[in-house]
C-alpha cells in the first residue's frame, strides 16, 4: 500500500478518533466477561448463568446496531456516536455508584453495555465515507482495530478487581471513556458526501438483496467468533484449567490481541489479493483451530496457542468481510454496517451462552466449539457458492477498481 495516498485520501484525525472510541466501547462492552469469575462467585452463579451473562452485552450489541445504523443515517456518524457514548457513560456509573446485587442486575448493566457494542456501527461508517473504494480494506481495517479493547479489558479488569473491588472497575473505566469522548467531539468530523437519510422501507428493502444475507452470516462467524471466544476465554481457562482470575484475563488478552491486531492486516491483505481470497483461507484456518479447541487440551498453554490461531484467522476473516462489503453496498453502507454488525454479535451471543450451556449439560464445552466450527465450514462452501457471481456482476474489473 502506498502510506502517501493513503493519508492524502482520507481524513486521518477521524480515522483515529474512530478507532478509539471503538477501542473504548469494545473495551466496556466485553468487561462482563473478565469480571466474570468475580462475579459468578460472588452472586452464586451456575455455568449456565455465567454463559448467558457474558453474553447478554454481545447480543444487545447486535440488536442496538441496527438503531443506531438508522442514527447514523438520520443524524450523521459522529452524532450518533456521541448519544452512544453518553449512555454507556451514564450505565457505567450508575454500576459504580449502586452496585451491582442480583444476577438480574447484572443482565440489565449488560443491555446497557450493548450500546457500547453499537459502536461498530458508527465506528465504520464515520471511518469508510472519508476514503475512496482501493482503500476501504485498510481504513475499515484500521477503524475496525478498535475491537483490541477487548483485549485491554481482559488484561486490566482481573488485576484491577481483586486490588479494588469488582464493582469499582465501572467507575475505574469512566476515567478513559470520559477523556475519548471529549477527544471525539474535538477532532472527529463527518464526511463531507455522506448518503441522504432513507426511509424504514428502504432500510428493509436491503434485506430482499440475498448478498445482504450473505454478508451477515459470512460476519457472524468471523466477528461472532471473535467476540464470543473475548467474552467467554476468562472463565473458560478458570474453569477449565483452575487458573485465577487474573491468570485467566492475561492467557485471554494474549488470546484477544492476536485476533483485534491483524484486522489491518486482514484488510488491507484484501485489498492486496481480494477479500474472497482472504476469506476463504481464513474459514479453513479458523474451523481446524476451533476444531483443535473442542478436544479440551490437557495444558492451558495449549489451548492459548489453538485460540491466538483460531484468533488470527477470526481477526483476519473482520477485515476482509469489511473489504467487500463497501464494494457492493456503498450507498447503503450505513445500513449495512448495522445489519452486518448485528449479524456477527448475534454469532458472539450464540457461542458465548452455547459454551456456558454445554459445560452445564454435558460437563465439557466440546459440543459448543464443534458445532461453531462447523459454522465456519458453511460459511466456506457458501462463500465457496458465490464467489464465481460477485467477481462477475458488482466486482467485475470494469466495475471497480477493488480487488474482490
Amino acid at each position: 500500500m502506498d502510506r502517501k495516498a493513503f493519508l492524502k485520501a482520507g481524513h486521518t484525525p477521524t480515522l483515529f478518533a474512530a478507532f478509539l472510541y471503538f477501542d473504548l466501547a469494545f473495551m466496556v462492552w466485553v468487561l462482563l466477561g473478565p469480571l466474570g469469575v468475580q462475579i459468578a462467585q460472588d452472586l452464586h452463579l451456575t455455568h449456565a448463568q455465567k454463559g448467558f451473562m457474558v453474553a447478554v452485552p454481545v447480543l444487545a450489541g447486535a440488536l442496538l446496531r441496527m438503531l443506531m445504523g438508522v442514527l447514523v443515517d438520520h443524524l450523521q456518524p459522529k452524532k450518533a456516536g456521541a448519544i452512544g457514548q453518553v449512555i454507556v457513560i451514564a450505565a457505567m456509573f450508575v454500576a459504580w455508584q449502586f452496585g451491582i446485587h442480583s444476577y438480574e442486575q447484572a443482565l440489565l448493566l449488560g443491555c446497557f453495555l450493548g450500546f457500547a457494542g453499537a459502536a461498530f456501527a458508527v465506528a465504520l461508517p464515520l471511518a469508510s465515507r472519508w476514503y475512496p473504494p482501493e482503500h476501504q480494506g485498510t481504513a475499515l481495517g484500521i477503524a475496525g482495530a478498535g475491537n483490541s479493547g477487548t483485549a485491554l479489558a481482559a488484561l486490566f479488569a482481573p488485576g484491577l478487581a481483586a486490588a479494588f473491588g469488582w464493582v469499582n472497575v465501572f467507575g475505574l473505566a469512566l476515567i478513559p471513556l470520559v477523556a475519548v469522548f471529549i477527544l471525539y467531539l474535538m477532532v472527529a468530523k463527518d464526511a463531507p458526501e455522506c448518503p441522504p437519510p432513507k426511509t424504514m422501507a428502504e432500510y428493509l428493502k436491503v434485506l430482499q438483496d440475498r448478498d445482504a444475507w450473505w454478508f451477515m452470516f459470512f460476519y457472524s462467524v468471523t466477528f461472532g467468533g471473535f467476540v464470543g471466544l473475548a467474552s467467554s476465554l476468562t472463565i473458560y481457562f478458570n474453569t477449565q484449567y483452575g487458573l485465577d482470575a487474573q491468570m485467566a484475563g492475561y492467557f485471554t488478552a494474549a488470546c484477544v490481541f492476536a485476533g483485534s491486531l491483524v484486522r489491518p492486516i486482514g484488510g488491507n491483505l484484501a485489498d492486496r489479493i481480494g477479500g474472497i481470497r482472504t476469506l476463504t483461507v481464513m474459514y479453513v484456518v479458523a474451523a481446524a483451530f476451533l476444531f483443535g479447541a473442542s478436544f479440551g487440551l490437557p495444558q492451558a498453554w495449549m489451548a492459548v496457542v489453538v485460540f491466538v490461531g483460531a484468533m488470527l484467522a477470526l481477526g483476519m476473516g473482520n477485515g476482509a468481510v469489511f473489504q467487500l462489503v463497501p464494494q457492493r453496498f456503498r450507498r447503503e453502507i450505513g445500513v449495512m454496517t448495522g445489519l452486518v454488525g448485528m449479524a456477527g454479535g448475534i454469532g458472539g451471543f450464540y457461542l458465548a451462552s452455547s459454551l456456558g450451556y454445554s459445560r452445564e449439560a454435558t460437563g465439557s464445552y466440546q459440543t459448543g466449539f464443534i458445532i461453531f466450527g462447523l459454522l465456519a465450514v458453511l460459511a466456506l462452501i457458501g462463500l465457496t457458492r458465490v464467489k464465481t457471481r460477485w467477481r462477475t456482476t458488482w466486482g467485475a474489473a470494469h466495475l471497480t477498481s477493488a480487488r474482490i
